[in-house]
């Protein structure tokens, strides 16, 4: 049976209300490929007034239920407020509706509620009744501050650049590498091993006491763990560790976030019997905005997994979706090029799908 509990919020009539519509859209000068065809974000947004008309104490109830073992918030009626899941830092909110769209790269858009923020700690079963949840729910619940989603578009081609207090630029347009000098279209055309910090161009000092300088090269770029990275680390506070090493943070590789880092596993990783060969997962019902979704597709590697993104959600054709760094596109993209960014086609990517977290 759910376990409900009275909170002081009035911010449950604010999510459940329908009027009018705020958009907001992302232009900026990108790069002259990219020109015309730029990044937009779409907010719908009920109006302030809706607010005043809301009670000041609203019944939540509080639903478990598993694979993952997860707790469930209901609003008045049932309408799921937000996804706990146990072991982890990820919180699925709904909110006021978005559309994602990258129109340089593909038609499909992403229409979704959902909104992703980082938990001060680990969920565990049983603490909505403790204070610190109380009082992150009630200023998170209809927040329109930027989100782990919202974050993540901030790097597509296109996107405006912004700098902090010291001159850093810290979101904009982002590369995925310098070009390889002994690469070619569709042959390791630019250069991997890109992290966050050489995007930025300032050192930084991980939680393993270790510092790391950028490469002047590549500046303004990240591979696809140094986008993971950027988002969820930088930019949303979680803790990050400076190479594949076991511990309480973001490892560096995709490999390494998939096998060493923390998160829990939604789509485990499995093999053939008898076997190190991966395997796709059955079903990916299981995932939910924010995920992180793991691939296998570069055979030279083997095992290894070697690419990593971020589901954002069902497209408006109702296909799962999400946001990687990749060489094909230079850089962050939910597009097409070089392989439809879907995860229920057979495509190049679709199928080397094969495990997802939540961190």
């Amino acid at each position: 049976m759910p376990r409900s509990t009275v909170l002081n919020t009035a911010l449950v009539a604010v999510l459940l209300a329908t009027s009018t519509y705020l958009t907001v859209e992302l232009r900026a000068q990108g790069r002259s490929e990219g020109a015309g065809k730029l990044p937009t974000l779409t907010l719908v947004q009920p109006p302030a007034a809706a607010a005043a008309a809301a009670p000041t104490a609203a019944a939540y109830q509080y639903e478990r239920l598993t694979s993952p073992g997860r707790t469930v918030v209901r609003g008045p009626g049932g309408a799921i407020l937000a996804t706990l899941t146990d072991g982890a830092r990820t919180a699925t909110l709904a909110g006021p509706g978005r559309t994602f769209s990258e129109p340089g790269t593909t038609d499909a858009k992403v229409v979704t509620d959902a909104w992703v923020r980082l938990l001060p700690q680990n969920w565990q079963a049983g603490a909505e009744s403790q204070e610190w949840f109380r009082t992150w729910l009630g200023k998170q619940l209809g927040s329109t501050e930027d989100d782990v989603l919202a974050v993540a578009v901030q790097y597509l081609t296109g996107a405006p650049a912004a700098k902090d207090g010291k001159g850093v630029r810290f979101r904009g347009d982002a590369s995925f590498g310098p070009l390889n000098p002994n690469g070619s279209e569709g042959n390791d055309l630019r250069l991997e091993q890109t992290d966050f910090f050489d995007y930025l161009g300032v050192p930084y000092t991980f939680a393993d006491k270790v510092t790391r300088k950028p490469d002047k090269v590549r500046y303004g770029a990240f591979d696809c763990s140094g986008f993971v990275r950027m988002v969820y680390g930088y930019r949303s506070g979680f803790p990050m560790l400076s190479a594949d090493v076991a511990g309480p943070g973001l490892a560096r590789t995709a490999n390494g976030l998939a096998r060493l880092g923390p998160g829990v596993p939604v789509l485990p990783l499995t093999t053939l019997p008898g076997s190190e060969t991966t395997v796709r997962p059955a079903s990916i019902d299981p995932l939910l905005p924010g995920d992180l979704v793991f691939f296998e597709i570069d055979a030279r590697t083997g095992a290894r997994l070697d690419h990593v993104g971020i589901y954002l959600g069902l497209d408006t054709d109702g296909h799962p979706r999400y946001i990687s760094s990749r060489e094909e596109a230079d850089g962050p993209t939910f597009g097409d090029k070089g392989g439809t960014a879907r995860l229920d086609d057979n495509g190049y990517y679709a199928r080397g799908l094969r495990s997802a977290k939540r961190l």
